[in-house]
């Protein structure tokens, strides 16, 4: 990368990191998926109880087979075998965890988080529940406003993910979001995080393309 642009970009995420911080939200950046495996290894302790949010980011960073050979108690949403009733109950039982992990649809410069969910249990545990609340995000997902975030919501994260769960929504033929009224629909809540209480909430910001 130009040593100018570089620069520039240094410069920015700064800026964004002040605007996080004035929301009681700690923002860091991490070079890659090891240091982000690093920094968990730091934080989770044993016997704690740790639940997740929908999310091919943690996926893709390996962070669901990571929990899955931590000595935590996993509340693991992804278990083969789980009725939908036992996969409730694990919403239900990562309100009270001590540590949950998810990823956020967009972030932008200024501070904010900005998610859409279908049932409702990633962001209610983004919002309250959970003592500690780590937020993944690839440098995909960072956007210069409100208006660019809720762009690519509709126009990426909303299409991508219906078309992943095989859902029968118009967006899965158009490529975004026409607002519709489909049994299928994933999008029910649309919520912004623009402020937690001080020292819950960390984003954690890896220098690669993850998630949609």
């Amino acid at each position: 990368m130009d040593q100018n642009i570089q620069k520039i970009l240094e410069i920015k995420n700064k800026k964004m990191q002040k605007a996080f911080n004035q929301n009681h939200i700690e923002l860091l950046f991490l070079d890659n998926k090891q240091e982000l495996l690093n920094y968990l290894d730091s934080l989770l302790k044993d016997d704690q109880t740790v639940g997740v949010g929908g999310s091919m980011t943690l996926f893709e960073t390996g962070v669901i087979n990571y929990l899955r050979n931590k000595p935590v108690r996993f509340l693991d949403r992804y278990q083969e075998g789980l009725s939908r009733d036992e996969i409730e109950d694990v919403f239900h039982q990562s309100l009270l965890a001590d540590v949950y992990l998810t990823s956020s649809n967009a972030i932008d410069r200024n501070g904010n988080l900005y998610n859409i969910d279908g049932n409702g249990n990633r962001v209610a545990a983004m919002i309250y529940g959970p003592k500690k609340v780590i937020v993944i995000v690839g440098m995909n997902k960072i956007f210069d406003d409100e208006d660019s975030a809720i762009q690519h919501i509709k126009n990426i994260s909303c299409p991508a993910n219906a078309l992943r769960l095989h859902k029968n929504t118009p967006c899965v033929q158009v490529g975004k979001c026409v607002d519709c009224q489909s049994d299928d629909r994933i999008c029910s809540a649309y919520v912004k995080i623009s402020r937690q209480p001080l020292s819950r909430m960390t984003v954690l910001v890896i220098n690669e393309e993850l998630g949609y």
